[in-house]
């Protein structure tokens, strides 16, 4: 096991989402909001982590209920979840007609 890195300057949070996300799931569509700023001085934001929203659509998540789809996703993002995110949103969809 690797020991815990610090959290990704805050401009460098999106990217790393993004490379995780794209990697595990060669997404059709994929959009990521950082959101953070909305939520300063909220009581879990003080440790630095962020709050995001994703949107992602991927031929992966077909068959696959919204809770596994969710799983997947914070699976892909393994230590980001520690480190850089405090709060995510997501809306995954697999494409219509993906069986």
């Amino acid at each position: 096991m690797t020991a815990a890195r610090g959290p990704l300057p805050r401009e460098r949070r999106v990217e790393a989402i993004r490379a995780a996300l794209e990697t595990a799931f060669r997404p059709e569509a994929l959009e990521i909001r950082d959101d953070s700023h909305r939520h300063a001085g909220h009581v879990g934001a003080q440790d630095g982590r962020g709050h995001f929203h994703v949107t992602i659509r991927s031929a992966c998540f077909a068959g696959l209920a919204p809770l596994q789809r969710h799983r997947a996703i914070y699976g892909a993002l393994g230590p980001l979840m520690d480190t850089d995110i405090h709060a995510l949103s997501i809306q995954a969809s697999a494409p219509e007609g993906a069986a």
